[in-house]
């Protein structure tokens, strides 16, 4: 079971969010926090001091709770912005959650890549015999990848190849 947007836990005292937390994690119910939609929604009315509710998940983490991050609109009313990268929703969930640090920015990516994997059951990883789907970023790391909104450099698809992004040439000035 995995439950979207829970923008309350956002607002919810800390021993409040605690037992929510720990009552979620003994149920094994992930969440699934949706950056983009909930801070265009959240605090339409307020005229200051705006609410912008985005679930903790990085919070639901430590308590043991599985959560991922993603986006449910796009170019509509309940989301008027966006691409569908979810490299750049993990980073607007970065940026909207303070998370500076390398562990964190891994995190965010695990949050779009083996996390919801985990929560559909799905297999996940790169291994003999696992399905070949893969994106390669042009980043030596995960948290490069966010911190940068590296872009996707290839990708397959259950072994088949679906794109190359060829990177710019830098060329000489003239002289």
């Amino acid at each position: 079971v995995t439950i979207g947007h829970s923008t309350k836990l956002s607002a919810m005292k800390p021993a409040q969010f605690d037992a929510l937390a720990t009552r979620l994690a003994n149920a094994g119910i992930a969440v699934t926090t949706l950056p983009a939609t909930d801070l265009f929604l959240m605090g339409q009315d307020a005229t200051e001091n705006m609410p912008r509710g985005v679930a903790p998940a990085h919070r639901l983490l430590d308590r043991g709770v599985n959560c991922s991050i993603s986006t449910n609109n796009v170019l509509n009313p309940f989301t008027p912005y966006g691409d569908c990268s979810l490299l750049r929703i993990a980073n607007l969930f970065a940026n909207v959650a303070q998370i500076a640090d390398d562990p964190g920015l891994i995190e965010c990516f695990r949050m779009i890549t083996d996390r919801p994997a985990a929560l559909m059951r799905q297999d996940y990883g790169i291994r003999v015999g696992a399905p070949a789907d893969l994106v390669i970023f042009d980043a030596t790391s995960p948290n490069q990848a966010v911190a940068e909104l590296s872009p996707a450099l290839t990708a397959f698809k259950n072994g088949h190849h679906l794109f190359t992004r060829i990177l710019p040439t830098l060329e000489a000035p003239p002289r």
